[in-house]
């Protein structure tokens, strides 16, 4: 870069959409078991496809949960990519031999007002901790932010992916990340800028559900990990 261009910035733009709900679960834990997912409200992937971006290049994690939502967006009749690059890196925290417990008697089991299985450093047993998802999520993010520079980038994701990229975003704070919602098939966008010397965030839109105004598709909520939930008399 010379002289004259120290000041330019070039903006990587990046849109997260959560795979569709799980159905098959059996109210399980799942983390990186491969199970499928329900795409058959077309409503909400046409709402989805108005809001994203044409050209884009396009990820997803190498579960397949994430490939069907993407093919469920292109069965609107939004312009189908080349290809789609598949990101290991992306798929959702490895939750070890917590994977296929009884999710709602594993929180009762957790502290309350837990925002995730665990403590962001503590490992599942056999698996992964919050930090080592954040740590593979970044990685890949700022190998991605430097191949695509000024692009834009569709990722399909995980909940708990999607909310390690959010903590990035908010400078590198993973536990603020997890305090945020991600609903299925939601659209999350994060802006990267980068100069010579300077690189930033911004956090345009989090959670983005371009359905939501119509109650039928109230199923779209599924949690993306333990959330707070209250009960009002």
């Amino acid at each position: 870069m010379s002289n004259n261009d120290k000041s330019a910035v070039v903006a990587t733009r990046w849109w997260w959409v959560r795979h569709a709900p799980v159905r098959s679960d059996g109210g399980n834990i799942y983390g990186q078991k491969d199970i499928d997912c329900d795409t058959s409200d077309r409503e909400v992937f046409e709402a989805v496809a108005k809001i994203l971006p044409r050209n884009a290049v396009w990820y997803a994690s190498n579960l397949q949960r994430t490939h069907q939502t993407a093919a469920a967006i292109w069965a609107t009749g939004f312009p189908k990519p080349a290809n789609m690059l598949q990101e290991a890196a992306f798929a959702e925290q490895h939750l070890g031999a917590w994977q296929g417990m009884n999710r709602a008697a594993f929180v009762a089991s957790r502290p309350v007002g837990s925002h995730w299985f665990a403590d962001i450093s503590e490992p599942a047993p056999g698996g992964e901790s919050f930090m080592d998802l954040y740590n593979r999520v970044c990685g890949a993010i700022e190998r991605v932010n430097v191949e695509h520079a000024g692009k834009d980038v569709i990722a399909v994701g995980h909940g708990g992916t999607i909310k390690a990229a959010i903590g990035l975003a908010l400078g590198g704070q993973p536990e603020k990340g997890l305090a945020f919602d991600i609903d299925n098939c939601s659209v999350t966008r994060l802006d990267h800028f980068a100069s010579e010397d300077r690189s930033i965030w911004r956090l345009p839109m989090v959670n983005q559900q371009p359905w939501i105004a119509d109650v039928r598709h109230a199923a779209m909520h599924q949690p993306a990990g333990p959330e707070v939930t209250s009960k009002l008399a």
